[in-house]
Order: structure tokens, then C-alpha cells, then sequence
């Protein structure tokens, strides 16, 4: 969330960053803000004053029956001031919701580096990393090698869940347990913190880390209890410290999460999000900071490196993206995308999500840290490490032999009780 004191002050560079973002409906909500914020200012004087007046008719009915003066007017005075304070507090509590509502809307800031865009295809490749592999045979997709060897069952799993859902098994069963283990290991290297959250959350915290819209398009809702499904271990590591004060030496907080995820994907879907690319349920191991506002954007960069070295050692094609505006979402001020090469449709897909919020969640999540200026808010930054279930389409179809056997990268053999090979000749 933005601060309201940010707009009071910056009306035009929120105008100017919702117009790049081709985000021209919210931009006449800025004056709108500002114009409540006037009302709301003007009501809460008038309430001062009227409970400063309160105070003082209650002092002449005081001294007037201690003098035995007639009282009778500031009896009848005092009478109306508390339905006219509730109206005042009532209509004080209407303009903050509605503020409120929209402040809760706009999207943050973008940083001045990312790229103006209309669509997705104006996202700005960086690099590519590792060679792409070339095949002298007909490939597989991923869907067709599960079935050749009996690695997963997706249709056993509607039958129980519905569609986007899956069993893995045997290997690639395995494989699962390798990469988040050897994720994690990864991640403690580098000094990360390990942390299992909660997989559900209530809806408070929730509003604290995410675009208010993800409720009806993302979160499964937990009846009767009014809880959320995590959709990532970013949304509970982020809101963990949620209305504290955090002293300047425990900075930065580096945390590795560990959970599964859980995402409804409302929307219609490509044939490129079938099998187990696109689904309702995996396990995701997720890189979340808290920091100071002036590391920040260094620890942006870490964060893309950490997760760009656990691709490289894969072995995987990948590439990286600058995100531009039309592809940004709400919470992030800048965002890059790691997108791997899948051989079966010929292009790239989004593997790993690297994004600096700055203080848009720590703002809504009222989460700061104490300076001798006095409290600040923090920055908040996430980034995949790795979403095993798309590491998973990307390893079977980018390691498949003429035979149909898939070759295990050399990072996951330990893991994997030093296998080489899934399949058989």
C-alpha cells in the first residue's frame, strides 16, 4: 500500500506511474483520496473541538450549580454534543474505510527501471543461460514420458480432486523430495534462515501481502473459519512479523520457506499448461527479505543471482526478464522472471518470480524498524528458488534420450539414492 502522506505529497508521481502502467481509472482516484482525506481532516478538527467543548460545558454546569446559577442551557448543550460527536465519528469512519479501499488498490510505485510496455511480449530479455539443447530424434512432452514410465497419474487425481491435480510416483516421486532438499541445502548456504510456515492463513494478514483480487481469482477459502490457503510461503514468511518493531541489527531477515502451495488458477489455459505445468497444488521453495529501505535494491539483484545459480547448476536453458508495466502486477515496484526452455512447444516458460515490493506489504502489514529519526517501514523482497513441479516438466522434457529415458542432473543424483537414469532400455 502507498502511504497516504507519500500521495499528500507526491500527488503527481503516483498520476504519472498509474499512467505507465496504462492504469488511467485508478489515476482519477488519487484526487478522490486526497479530496476525502481533506474531509476527513476538517471532521476530525471539528470533533476535537466539539469534545473540547464538552469538556468545557461540563465544567460550567459545575460551577454554575456550585454558585446557583441557572444551568438549565448548558444542561440542554451537553445533552446534544455526544449525537453530535457519534455522527462526526461515524461519518470519520465512512471516509477512512473509503480511503482505505482504494489506498488498498493502487499498485505501488515502479522503480525507473522497468520497462514501459502494453503486453507481456515487451518484457526485456536480459540474458540466456546454458545452451539449449538440440534433439536428433522426435521429442516427448512431459505428459507422454510420465505415462511411458509410470510417473504420474493425473487421471486418478480428478477422479478424487478434479482436474490440476496429480499423483506423482516412483522416480519422479523421488525427484520431488530431491529438489526440495537440495533447494533447501542450497538456500542455508547461503545463509538463509529455513522456515515450514502455516498453511493457512485469516484474512487480515492476507490483505497484508497480496492484491486484494487474488481472494476471488487465487485463495481457496477455508469455511466455516474464514481462512486462506497459502498460494506461497512468501505471503505467511512476509506477514510473520506483522505490527512489530523490528530493532536495525536483526536486519536483514533472510528466510527460506518450505510449503506446499495452493492456487484455484481461475482463467482459461493453453496447451502448454497441461500435465503438471499449470495446477492447484505443489510444493515451491520460496526466498523472502525484510530490510532497510537502502539495501534493498542490492539484495533485488542477490536474490535474482541465487536463483539464476540454482538453474545454471541444473543444467537448464533458461533466460532472464526485466517485467514491464503491462506485465507487473500490483505489488511489486520491479520484478524479473526467470523463464525456462520447454522443448515440446519451442519457447520459454516462467520458472522463478524475483520481485522487490519495497514498502507497499510492510506498510499494510504496519511493519517497521526503530532509528533514532524514529520508526521506519521496512522493504520487503521474494524471489523462487525453485517451484518443483515446473522444474520437474522442464528436467523430463530438456533430459530425455533417444530411448525415451531421462537422464537425472547430476545435482539430484546424491539425492536420489544415486540414480542416473529414470527408465530402462
Amino acid at each position: 500500500m502507498i502511504d497516504l502522506k507519500f500521495i499528500r505529497e507526491n500527488p503527481e508521481v503516483v498520476k504519472e506511474d498509474l499512467e505507465k502502467r496504462r492504469d488511467f481509472d485508478k489515476k482519477e482516484w488519487v484526487d478522490e483520496i486526497l479530496e476525502k482525506d481533506e474531509s476527513y481532516r476538517k471532521l476530525l478538527k471539528e470533533s476535537q473541538e466539539l469534545r473540547k467543548r464538552r469538556n468545557e460545558v461540563s465544567e460550567q454546569i459545575n460551577k454554575g450549580k456550585k454558585s446557583g446559577e441557572d444551568v438549565s442551557k448548558s444542561i440542554e448543550e451537553a445533552k446534544l454534543i455526544p449525537k453530535q460527536l457519534e455522527d462526526k465519528e461515524n461519518e470519520i469512519e465512512s471516509i477512512l474505510n473509503e480511503i482505505k479501499n482504494k489506498l488498498m488498490r493502487l499498485p505501488n510505485i515502479l522503480h525507473e527501471s522497468v520497462p514501459i510496455g502494453e503486453t507481456e511480449e515487451e518484457n526485456v530479455q536480459i540474458e540466456t543461460i546454458n545452451d539449449k539443447p538440440e534433439f536428433n530424434f522426435k521429442i516427448k512432452d512431459h505428459s507422454q514420458l510420465m505415462e511411458k514410465w509410470d510417473l504420474a497419474d493425473l487421471d486418478r487425481a480428478a477422479k478424487i480432486s478434479g482436474s490440476r491435480f496429480y499423483f506423482l510416483k516412483n522416480e519422479l516421486a523421488e525427484m520431488e523430495l530431491a529438489l526440495q532438499k537440495y533447494a533447501t541445502d542450497f538456500m542455508i548456504k547461503k545463509g538463509f534462515t529455513l522456515v515450514c510456515p502455516p498453511l493457512m492463513m485469516n484474512k487480515k494478514s492476507y490483505e497484508g501481502v497480496t492484491d486484494l483480487a487474488d481472494f476471488e481469482d487465487v485463495m481457496y477459502n477455508v469455511k466455516p473459519d474464514d481462512f486462506y490457503l497459502i498460494a506461497t510461503s512468501e505471503h505467511p514468511l512476509t506477514a510473520m512479523y506483522m505490527n512489530e518493531v523490528l530493532e536495525p541489527e536483526k536486519l536483514p531477515i533472510k528466510m527460506v520457506g518450505i510449503s506446499p502451495c495452493f492456487r484455484r488458477e481461475v482463467g482459461t489455459h493453453g496447451k502448454s499448461d497441461k500435465g503438471i505445468w499449470r495446477v492447484h497444488q505443489f510444493n515451491k521453495i520460496e526466498q523472502v527479505v525484510l530490510c532497510k529501505p537502502e539495501d534493498s535494491w542490492k539484495i533485488h539483484e542477490e536474490l535474482l543471482i541465487n536463483a539464476k545459480e540454482f538453474f545454471t547448476s541444473l543444467g537448464l536453458h533458461f533466460r532472464v526478464v526485466n517485467i514491464c508495466t503491462a506485465d507487473m502486477g500490483t505489488v511489486a515496484a520491479k520484478k524479473y522472471d526467470l523463464e525456462v526452455w520447454i522443448p515440446s512447444i519451442g519457447s520459454y516458460k516462467e520458472v522463478v518470480s524475483c520481485s522487490n515490493c519495497t514498502t507497499y506489504q510492510a506498510t499494510r502489514l504496519g511493519m517497521r524498524y526503530r532509528t533514532n529519526e524514529g520508526n521506519k517501514t521496512l522493504h520487503t523482497l521474494n524471489s523462487t528458488c525453485v517451484a518443483t513441479s515446473r522444474a520437474l516438466v522442464a528436467i523430463l522434457e530438456n533430459y530425455q534420450n533417444k530411448d525415451g529415458t531421462i537422464t537425472i542432473p547430476k545435482v539430484l543424483q546424491a539425492y536420489m539414492n544415486n540414480k542416473t537414469m529414470i527408465g530402462y532400455v
